[in-house]
């Protein structure tokens, strides 16, 4: 990374100041890459990253506005960030064999697990469709380029049998996603997120928008052809029109960090997950569904001080 004497970046990896006054030393600063400000990731990364600043005399922690799971991997891996908010998809693409053309990320590591993700199929009403198999030719919201989300959705297009070829592919934020599906600009989104979902509930509330199932073979494909992916479900209530469950599947969102970052940064951060969820909660509900025995079932190999967090640590 190359320092320029005249620009200060108050993000940068591991910014060493000079000496303050009176002989201490000034705190390190550390980045946390999280997603957009209308997501989870960002109100929530900002919250750890005040508490991860209270907890480390040494340190000052920032929350950064990224695009979301796929940047915040390539720049940790890259050294431009020092923990990064993930979807395990993008994990395990980076450690086992590289995002976007590059290496596999072999110094990758999880530090931290985060709330499940599930899946949520949207279709417009009068659309006609049923299931996944029938988005072809139809206009189908993908989530943002390169993020999390449109993982998933290629590979849950796939499994039923379609590419990106087959369907008139939209890259739409989630709340842009919900205004094409009620102004009928959109036949169909899918969504990688916690619920209850801002965005799920602005669609389902302006009426005409439902919830599809993701069951049958395409979702036993995507199972035996992913890890990463468990089965999962929307409870009914969830959102206004589903009185019953939706099955579905799910992926956990973990942080993730090199293996050289300091063993206090990622003591201090899991004994703040551990410790006060509630508090977290305040800030978003689904911090209530962290849960650090995930440890055990990590995407790709834990962060050694991480290890000691994890059951039978």
């Amino acid at each position: 990374m190359r320092l320029r004497s005249s620009v200060v970046a108050p993000s940068a990896l591991l910014l060493v100041l000079s000496a303050c006054a009176g002989g201490e030393s000034a705190p390190v600063f550390h980045s946390i890459g999280t997603g957009g400000t209308g997501g989870i990731y960002y109100p929530l990364g900002g919250a750890l990253a005040s508490r991860l600043s209270a907890a480390d005399s040494t340190g000052r922690y920032t929350a950064e506005v990224t695009g979301g799971s796929v940047e915040n991997v390539n720049r940790v891996v890259a050294g431009q960030i020092d923990l990064g908010f993930t979807l395990a998809i993008s994990a395990y693409e980076a450690y086992h064999g590289g995002l976007d053309g590059a290496q596999p990320a072999a110094d990758l590591r999880v530090v931290a697990p985060l709330y499940p993700n599930v899946v949520h199929v949207l279709v417009a009403g009068g659309s006609g469709i049923e299931t996944v198999a029938d988005f072809a030719g139809r206009r189908v919201s993908v989530g943002s380029a390169g993020s999390g989300t449109e993982q998933t959705a290629r590979q849950i297009l796939e499994a039923h049998g379609l590419t990106y070829d087959d369907v008139s592919v939209q890259y739409l934020s989630f709340s842009e996603s919900a205004a094409a599906l009620r102004d009928g600009a959109l036949d169909a989104a899918i969504l990688s997120v916690g619920f209850p979902a801002a965005a799920v509930l602005e669609a389902t509330t302006a009426g005409g928008v439902a919830l599809l199932p993701l069951a049958g073979e395409g979702r036993d494909a995507l199972l035996e052809s992913h890890p990463y992916y468990d089965t999962g479900s929307i409870p009914g209530g969830a959102y206004p029109g589903v009185d019953a469950a939706v099955e579905t599947v799910a992926m956990n969102n973990w942080i993730v960090a090199r293996a050289d970052l300091g063993a206090h940064v990622v003591e201090h951060l899991l004994t703040i997950l551990r410790a006060d969820r509630d508090g977290l909660a305040q800030v978003h509900e689904m911090a209530r569904q962290i849960d650090l025995t995930r440890l055990a079932r990590a995407p790709i190999p834990l962060h050694p001080a991480a290890e000691g967090f994890a059951p039978g640590g």
